[in-house]
């Protein structure tokens, strides 16, 4: 089927994706520091943040989980995480490396259309 090689990708990455949200989750429930040279600063209330991480990571490994085997839930959770990923490249082209965000923004603009257009009418050439 058209697009198949996409999808599986987006799969992926949606299970990369989700891992290491479940991993940063799991490592900002325990009230991180943060040392900045001769600075410390500690950030209150991380646990609701490790909370939100592991709710998400969890959303999109059920997401990917389903993207590969072909249902409905994975194309929509990768479509918007694919379209909330673009947005934030976009958002932080002005930092340190606008390069990088531009990367990340075809990526997920790649991604989301493969999503979109599988399973799209094939042309023959007989016709």
């Amino acid at each position: 089927m058209r697009g198949a090689g996409r999808v599986a990708f987006a799969g992926f990455l949606l299970l990369i994706v989700g891992t290491i949200n479940i991993i940063y989750g799991i490592g900002s429930l325990d009230d991180a520091n943060i040392f900045v040279n001769d600075k410390r600063f500690i950030l209150s209330n991380l646990n609701t943040l490790g909370w939100v991480l592991i709710v998400l990571g969890v959303i999109q490994l059920t997401g990917g989980f389903s993207l590969l085997a072909g249902n409905t839930y994975g194309r929509v959770i990768g479509v918007t995480a694919g379209s909330l990923g673009a947005i934030g490249a976009l958002l932080s082209i002005g930092g340190a490396y606008p390069w990088w965000s531009l990367g990340v923004f075809a990526l997920c603009v790649w991604v989301v259309y493969g999503i979109v257009a599988y399973g799209g009418d094939e042309r023959s050439g007989a016709a």
